[in-house]
């Protein structure tokens, strides 16, 4: 992970409140768009574009968040909303062909779901505000230079907070201490997964465990990858990954049949089926980024001097099913981790 990225998220921390609810300036009240229709003027319209990766659930989860926070700052769908939403179906070629089209059109802002499509509508929107959600690392990325002020026209919301991947491993080296090996399936062309997957493997060496990859090429690899870490590993992690997220079934499918813990990076994943997670809602993560995109479009705030946003209400998350499938036996010392119990230990 880069080095300015991981500065950045001290500073981000601190920053959050400001950059997602700051006050608003004499000017930002002013805004034309906001002003209000005393002269008869028709309601103004506003048209998002969306590329999204590849549909499954965190990501739409973050879509639907989006959406949302824009329904509940009075910019709903049919009324003065138009979005154009574009599912890349997780091809690269279709990435691109979204983020020229959006760059070409008339929309009034761009979002960016997932790591690639948000590099392809940086490379290709500059003309309107651009604004990206489920990144990993923008700043590794090229996304973005720092997570305070960006400049541009781009800013958004990080969707990891490295210390969520070390907690995981921590968790794993004290509460299942004969782990020797941990395996990671990942596709090694995916940026955020490739520095996901070295902040495990450092996290997981400060305990000396060894961390075994089985790499993938698209998601119907899962099912061999899994399989090929069968009787090599103690258990199983899986990043925010996006081709591997889409195939998390057949992990699942594999860790309960030969009693391997999975551990995830995303809720979602945990709510299907494995064991455990440190993360947060992705809805609450897509709503954060629906609130910036109402103070550009409403407020007229300029998208590069608006900080990017990290997760700050990490916990961890249990799915007690999974874990009798897998084997585990959950003690109190283990449920101890969770924080919000009502909400974050799945019956």
């Amino acid at each position: 992970m880069s080095k300015k990225f991981w500065i950045s998220i001290a500073l981000a921390s601190v920053m959050i409140v400001t950059a997602a609810c700051g006050a608003k300036t004499e000017s930002e009240t002013n805004a034309s768009t906001n002003a209000p229709n005393t002269g008869g003027e028709a309601e103004k319209s506003y048209t998002v574009a969306i590329s999204q990766i590849v549909e499954h659930p965190s990501l739409d989860a973050t879509r639907e968040g989006f959406i949302a926070a824009l329904k509940d700052a009075g910019l709903e769908e049919g009324k003065n909303l138009t979005i154009d939403f574009n599912n890349a179906q997780g091809d690269a070629t279709n990435i691109k062909t979204i983020s020229q089209k959006i760059g070409n059109g008339k929309s009034d802002l761009a979002l960016g779901i997932a790591t690639p499509t948000a590099q392809a509508l940086a490379d290709d929107v500059k003309d309107i505000p651009v604004l990206f959600a489920a990144v990993t690392d923008p700043i590794d990325a090229g996304i973005v230079t720092q997570l305070e002020a960006p400049g541009g026209n781009i800013t958004g919301a990080s969707d990891t907070n490295p210390a969520a991947i070390t907690q995981t491993m921590d968790f794993i080296a004290s509460q299942f201490p004969n782990t020797k090996n941990v395996g990671l399936i990942i596709n090694e062309g995916e940026q955020n997964a490739v520095v996901m997957g070295k902040i495990a493997e450092e996290a997981l060496a400060k305990h000396d465990i060894k961390l075994i990859k089985a790499s993938v090429a698209n998601s119907s690899d899962v099912k061999q990858a899994a399989d090929s870490l069968v009787g090599r590993v103690d258990a199983i992690y899986i990043t925010l990954d996006n081709m591997v997220v889409t195939g998390a079934d057949a992990i699942i499918e594999v860790a309960n049949a030969n009693k391997i813990p999975f551990f995830s990076a995303d809720r979602d994943t945990v709510e299907k089926g494995a064991f455990a997670a440190v993360g947060f809602k992705y809805y609450d993560h897509g709503y954060e980024v629906g609130q910036m995109a109402v103070e550009i479009l409403k407020n007229g705030k300029n998208p590069g001097e608006m900080n990017v946003t990290v997760p700050q209400k990490l916990d961890f998350i249990f799915n007690m099913k999974a874990a009798a499938e897998q084997g585990i036996t959950v003690t109190d010392e283990m449920k101890a981790f969770v924080k919000d119990p009502a909400n974050n230990i799945i019956e």
